[in-house]
């Protein structure tokens, strides 16, 4: 048993497909066309990391109730974590590519970690090797 997926609430599928792949170096395993439940087209977004199980559906927000999730998930605390063999290549990539950090890398007992916000303003633990 495992998590397939784990849906992220967006503004713009295209503008999320752009910071998880070309930001974060996610893989984009699928872009289709779909429907809502009453009829009205919509795409079926999933990126995952390289080599991971579990993915995210990119939903883009539908409604008012759907657009004030956008960004606050989690209700302002960190809610995703992303664990990367080479912490600090992935966070100079990242700076690199204008993803927003909150404060500076520390090292905890579970491993190097530094903040990010995800391209709705969602927060993450970048995390490095357990020590």
């Amino acid at each position: 048993m495992h998590i397939e997926l784990a849906a992220v609430v967006v503004d713009d599928y295209d503008e999320a497909i752009g910071f998880f792949v070309d930001a974060l170096g996610f893989d984009l395993v699928e872009d289709s066309p779909s429907t809502t439940n009453d009829g009205r087209p919509k795409r079926w977004v999933v990126v995952r990391p390289p080599g991971a199980a579990t993915g995210l559906l990119l939903a883009e927000a539908d409604g008012a109730d759907q657009k004030k999730a956008v960004g606050n998930q989690l209700a302002g605390r960190v809610g995703f974590f992303l664990r990367v063999d080479e912490f600090d290549a992935a966070y100079a990539r990242m700076r690199e590519a204008g993803v927003t950090f909150h404060g500076e890398p520390r090292h905890e007992v579970y491993g190097s970690v530094v903040v990010f916000e995800d391209v709705a303003g969602n927060k993450w633990d970048l995390l490095g090797p357990r020590h």
